[in-house]
């Protein structure tokens, strides 16, 4: 997989696959490639993360309520932070011990969310 495996118009036309077992994790430098196309994403522990803010509750909501759909359309779901004016959004397919292509493609979808 190369960097040219990671643009976000090609991620968020893939759809997440049931994935299982260590070969699915992507690799130090995998990640190191995908970071730098999902900018507004860290890489904490082996959590894919990124904080979204915006102007009030009604607005955090909705958030979370379309980042539902998408989670539910890709069974692939999130840990979730809600507060007042901004939502964490944490990504890892525990199935494989960190971090896979998944992640990667619900990110985009995110990224596409708030673009």
């Amino acid at each position: 997989m190369s960097s040219n495996d990671f643009s976000r118009a090609a991620l968020v036309q893939e759809q997440c696959q049931a994935l299982r077992g260590e070969q699915h994790r992507l690799s130090p430098e995998q990640l190191k490639s995908a970071l730098q196309v999902l900018g507004d994403w860290q890489l904490i522990d082996t959590e894919l993360v990124r904080e979204c803010r915006f102007s009030d509750y009604y607005h955090s909501i909705a958030f979370v309520n379309a980042l539902a759909f998408i989670a539910h359309a890709q069974d692939h779901h999130p840990d979730l932070s809600v507060h007042y004016n901004r939502v964490q959004v944490r990504f890892s397919t525990h199935d494989v011990g960190g971090i896979s292509r998944n992640d990667l493609i619900c990110a985009a979808r995110v990224d596409q969310l708030l673009a």
